[in-house]
C-alpha cells in the first residue's frame, strides 16, 4: 500500500506541567520552519491570555514543521482532565504520539489517562523523558514506570518496543542517552525517532474524499471553521462536496477556503490530500465528528465520542444592588448570545434554558472548565452571577449514579493523616498507598466528584503548599447518601449598604475572617467574611466611629487590622453554598446571599429546616 513518506502526524501528550508546550516551542525553533530572524516568545503555542497567565493549555493547537524534507504536523494537547474530550478527538487525527514524562515526577494520573486513550486508538508511541537537567531527575526509574504503565494498560508487543529520547525542553537539548553530559543542543533525536518509528499516512488520494472534523474554530468573518484530517481522497477549493451530519442528514456545499498549518500561521492552500491536516471554512453548521465526503459517493466516518459533562452551574443576570455598574454586557440576551457563541467551539459544553428567562443551566467537564469560561467572559466585559457547582446525576440500570474521580496525591508523609481524614469525611475510598522515598508518599483515592468541589483550597492549607493533587474522571457509580464536602463555617453578611470602615472591621475580626478591605462598597446581603462558627451572622461593617470632643485617656492609637482574605474567582466558586451566588463583573468578584433581605432570608431558612 502506498504511503506518503513526506509527512508525519503526531500529537504531544502528557500530564499537565510536564513540558509539552515548551517542547513544541523547541521543535519549532529547531526545525527548518521559522525565519531565523523571528524571535519566538516563550510557550508561543499558548495563545490565550488565561493560558499564558496560568501556564496551562486549554485548547488544542496545531502547527507543522519541516525537518530534512519531511513535514511533521504537531498537535499540542491539553493535559488537564477537564479538557480530556479535546485529547480524545485529536488522537483520531494522528498516527503516533510523543508521550512526555517528567524525569523526576514520572507517570502521573493524566499520563495514564492520555496514554490509555492513545493505546486504545492503536497509535505508535515515542517516549520523551523531559527535564533531564533537574538535580532530582531519575530517568532510569521513570522509564521503568512508563513500561509498567504500558503493560498495565494492555499495550501490544509493537507498542512496548517504544523508543526513548531524553530531553531538556527548556534548554533545547536532547539525546538518546540518559546521561546529562550526552545532551546535544538540538531536537534532532526527537525528530529522528518520530520519522523512524511513527508510520507515514496511507496515500489513498485517488479514492473518494473523506475528511473528518475533530476541532472547531470560529472567526467573525468566515464563521465556523472545521479542523481535521483528510482520511481519503483529495479536496480542492471550488469542489462541490457533501457534509454528512451527525443526525444522518446530508448537505451539499462548495469549498470556499482551505487553510494549511505552517509554523505558527495558517496559510491558504488550494488543495489537500489524504494524510493532510487542514481547516475548512464555508459551512455554517459544521460540527465535531461530522464527515465531509465526495458528493457523488458520500460515505460517513464513524462519529467521534464526546465526553458528557459532569458538573453544572446556573448562569444568571446580575440583580444585585450594584447591577450594571461595571459591566458592558449585562442583559439576559447578552448572556444568552455569549453562551451560544461558546458552543460554536467548545463541544464539551452544554447550555439549556431554565424556567426563568434570566437564567441558564451551563454544564461542563469540571470546575476548571467552567471557571475558565467565567473568567474569559468577565474579561470580555460581561456581568452576571453564578450558582454553586452541582454534579450531574445519571440513571444507569435503574439506579441513580454520580461521577467519581480518581485522585492521586503526592505529599510529605507528615500530612498523610490529615489528608486521609479530610478525604474520608468527603466519602473517599483509598485505592493505593506507595512510599516513594525521601519522606514522600503517594496516595490514590476514589472520590465522589461533589466531594472534590472546594477541596483544593483545603488541601493547600493542610499540606502548607507542599502537596500535589491530580484527579481524572473515573466512572459513574451509585450515589452515596448524605451531603458531602459542604462548607463547615457560616458567613458574615452585611446588613447595611455603604462603605466598609476600619473601625467596624476591627470590631468584627474576632468573629471570623474578613473578605473586604476598608473603603470597599458593600450592600445588605453581601458576604463580607467567614464566620468562625457554623451559623451565618448578620453584621454592620459600615459603622463609623462616633466623633466626640473628649479625648480618651489612651489617646487615639493607630488602628491596625489584619490583612483581609481577598478571594479569587476559583476560591469564591469553591466557597459558595447552595443559598449563595457569586457576582462576577469585569472589575469585581462578590459573594452574596440569594435572598438579600435579612428577615426574608430567616423566614426561608425556617421553612427549609421544617
Amino acid at each position: 500500500m502506498n504511503t506518503r513518506n513526506d509527512i508525519r502526524n503526531i500529537a504531544i501528550i502528557a500530564h499537565v506541567d510536564h513540558g509539552k508546550t515548551t517542547l513544541v516551542d523547541q521543535l519549532l525553533k529547531n526545525s527548518d520552519t521559522l525565519d531565523a530572524r523571528l524571535q519566538l516568545e516563550e510557550r508561543a503555542m499558548d495563545s490565550g491570555d488565561i493560558e499564558k497567565e496560568r501556564g496551562i493549555t486549554i485548547l488544542a493547537k496545531n502547527t507543522a514543521v519541516n525537518y530534512k524534507g519531511t513535514r511533521i504536523n504537531i498537535l499540542d494537547t491539553p493535559g488537564h482532565a477537564d479538557f480530556g474530550g479535546e485529547v480524545e478527538r485529536i488522537l483520531k487525527m494522528v498516527d503516533g504520539v510523543v508521550l512526555v514524562v517528567d524525569a523526576y515526577e514520572g507517570t502521573m494520573p493524566q499520563t495514564r489517562f492520555v496514554l490509555k486513550k492513545a493505546l486504545e486508538v492503536g497509535l505508535t508511541p515515542v517516549v520523551v523523558v523531559n527535564k533531564i537537567d533537574k538535580p532530582s531527575a531519575r530517568p532510569a526509574e521513570v522509564v521503568d514506570e512508563v513500561l509498567e504503565l504500558f503493560i498495565e494498560l494492555g499495550a501490544d508487543d509493537d507498542q512496548l518496543e517504544f523508543p526513548v529520547v531524553y530531553a531538556s525542553a527548556i534548554n533545547g537539548t536532547s539525546s538518546t542517552s540518559d546521561q546529562l553530559e550526552d545532551q546535544q543542543p538540538s531536537m534532532d533525536a526527537i525528530f529522528d525517532a518520530v520519522i523512524e518509528h511513527v508510520p507515514a499516512p496511507i496515500d489513498n488520494s485517488d479514492e473518494p474524499l473523506q475528511f473528518q472534523v475533530s476541532l472547531l474554530d470560529y472567526n467573525a468573518f468566515v464563521g465556523r471553521i472545521g479542523i481535521g484530517r483528510v482520511f481519503r481522497g483529495k479536496i480542492k477549493v471550488g469542489d462541490n462536496v457533501a457534509l454528512m451530519k451527525a443526525d444522518g442528514t446530508k448537505k451539499n456545499f462548495r469549498v470556499t477556503k482551505i487553510l494549511g498549518f505552517f509554523g505558527l500561521d495558517r496559510v491558504e492552500i488550494n488543495e489537500a490530500k489524504a494524510g493532510d491536516l487542514i481547516a475548512l471554512s464555508g459551512m455554517e453548521d459544521i460540527f465535531v465528528g461530522e464527515t465531509v465526503a465526495d458528493a457523488q459517493k458520500p460515505e460517513a466516518l464513524p462519529l467521534l465520542h464526546i465526553d458528557e459533562p459532569t458538573l453544572e452551574m446556573t448562569f444568571l443576570t446580575n440583580n444585585s444592588p450594584f447591577a450594571g455598574r461595571e459591566g458592558k454586557y449585562v442583559t439576559a440576551r447578552n448572556l444568552q448570545d455569549r453562551l451560544m457563541q461558546e458552543l460554536h467551539t467548545d463541544v464539551s459544553l452544554k447550555v439549556e434554558p431554565t424556567d426563568s428567562p434570566d437564567a441558564f443551566r451551563v454544564m461542563g467537564r469540571g470546575e476548571l472548565h467552567l471557571s475558565i469560561l467565567i473568567e474569559t467572559m468577565r474579561r470580555q466585559g460581561y456581568e452576571f452571577q453564578v450558582s454553586r457547582p452541582k454534579v450531574i446525576l445519571r440513571e444507569i440500570d435503574g439506579k441513580m449514579c454520580e461521577p467519581f474521580e480518581r485522585v492521586q496525591i503526592d505529599t510529605p508523609e507528615e500530612y498523610m493523616g490529615s489528608i486521609i481524614e479530610a478525604l474520608g469525611s468527603r466519602k473517599a475510598e483509598m485505592a493505593d498507598m506507595i512510599h516513594t522515598g525521601n519522606g514522600q508518599v503517594r496516595l490514590v483515592f476514589l472520590v465522589p466528584a461533589r466531594g472534590l468541589i472546594g477541596f483544593s483550597t483545603e488541601f493547600m492549607s493542610i499540606t502548607r503548599g507542599y502537596g500535589i493533587i491530580n484527579h481524572t474522571f473515573d466512572d459513574y457509580l451509585p450515589v452515596i447518601e448524605g451531603s458531602i464536602g459542604r462548607r463547615r463555617n457560616g458567613t458574615l453578611v452585611s446588613i447595611e449598604n455603604g462603605t466598609a470602615t476600619t473601625y467596624s472591621i476591627m470590631a468584627l475580626e474576632d468573629r471570623g475572617t474578613i473578605f473586604v478591605e476598608p473603603g470597599t462598597e458593600v450592600y445588605g446581603g453581601m458576604i463580607v467574611g467567614e464566620h468562625n462558627r457554623e451559623n451565618d451572622l448578620t453584621v454592620n461593617i459600615t459603622r463609623a466611629k462616633n466623633l466626640t470632643n473628649v479625648r480618651s485617656a489612651t489617646k487615639d492609637q493607630t488602628a491596625v487590622i489584619k490583612r483581609p482574605r481577598i478571594l479569587t474567582l476559583e476560591e469564591s466558586i469553591q466557597f459558595m453554598d447552595d443559598d449563595e451566588y457569586c457576582e462576577v463583573t469585569p472589575q469585581s468578584i462578590r459573594l452574596r446571599k440569594q435572598i438579600l433581605d435579612k428577615s426574608l432570608r430567616e423566614k426561608a431558612n425556617k421553612k427549609e429546616s421544617k
